[in-house]
């Protein structure tokens, strides 16, 4: 996998945790340097941690699908941005103003579930997994970060698009390695 492609799929694997580091970011009565830290080390941390697990999944899995491990990776992409896009569209949730381990953790595991499985593509794909989990770790924590400080200027206007653009992305990405695997694209 090229860096590009890394990059969007970093990209659109922390939309989800950058729409609700938006939300965070509004919800905020007294704003503090540290929320910004707290949001992107929670978000960060599981979008790095997620593909990890998912990607050793998927190695244990490899030699009973490998026939069909573009299909899979194919299929696993669209449905994860699919959901996003479909939780684009519904009405804007509240978002607990705490930054708490009890308010972030499953903030966290919520936002990265879908890393869990583009984890397994992963190793389908056999991406070298940990400079790549790195990367989605470190661009999530961006994200969030940026977020966190959005969220406080503009309140929680973008999480639906910021969502519907991952989700978009993650189909995109999805159908490009379907093509490829069939030789309809060669790049």
């Amino acid at each position: 996998m090229s860096f590009p492609e890394l990059f969007i799929i970093a990209i659109g694997l922390s939309m989800d945790a950058f729409a609700v580091s938006i939300c965070k970011g509004a919800s905020v009565q007294k704003f503090q340097k540290k929320n910004i830290l707290i949001t992107g080390a929670y978000f960060g941390s599981f979008q790095a941690v997620m593909p990890f697990l998912g990607y050793l999944l998927g190695t244990g899995l490899q030699n009973m699908v490998e026939s069909i491990d573009h299909w899979i990776a194919f299929a696993l992409l669209v449905l994860i941005g699919a959901n996003m896009i479909r939780e684009s569209m519904e009405k804007t949730e509240t978002v607990c103003s705490s930054f708490s381990f009890k308010t972030m953790f499953p903030l966290a595991v919520a936002t990265s579930i879908d890393a869990l499985a583009v984890g397994v593509t992963f190793a389908f794909l056999k991406v070298r997994i940990i400079p790549a989990v790195c990367f989605i770790g470190i661009v999530t924590f961006v994200l969030s970060a940026v977020g966190v400080l959005i969220g406080r200027t503009f309140a929680a206007k973008y999480k639906s698009k910021a969502e519907l653009a991952g989700g978009i992305v993650l189909i995109l990405m999805g159908i490009k390695i379907l093509l490829q695997h069939l030789g309809i694209l060669n790049f």
